[in-house]
């Protein structure tokens, strides 16, 4: 599998390391929310298809990425800087009133 780094770009998977699921919202750190906590550490979706994920570059520019990428077929769609693409989901949370 290729991932195209956007400084270096395209370099196989072995100079990368996986950081998680792209698609979650971690709550406000002050929450006491128990329930939300829980919900954000153990719950994870099982996705068929497209699914963002964030990857760090470890083995090169060690920047932190948003990889779309197809989980049937491994096939990689797009791939962003993480602070660029968590500042679009923050535009969109803005604009929408809230509900992203």
């Amino acid at each position: 599998m290729l991932i195209s780094c956007p400084y270096c770009g395209p370099r196989d998977l072995s100079e990368f390391t996986y950081q998680g699921d792209g698609n979650r919202t971690r709550p406000d750190p002050a929450s006491t929310d128990q329930q939300a906590w829980n919900a954000y550490v153990y719950d994870r979706v099982n996705t068929a298809g497209d699914h963002h994920e964030i990857w760090q570059h470890s083995g090169g520019c060690r920047a932190h990425l948003m990889v779309t990428r197809n989980t049937l077929t491994h096939k990689v769609s797009a791939v962003a800087f993480a602070r660029d693409a968590g500042h679009r989901k923050s535009d969109r949370h803005r604009m929408s009133g809230g509900a992203a």
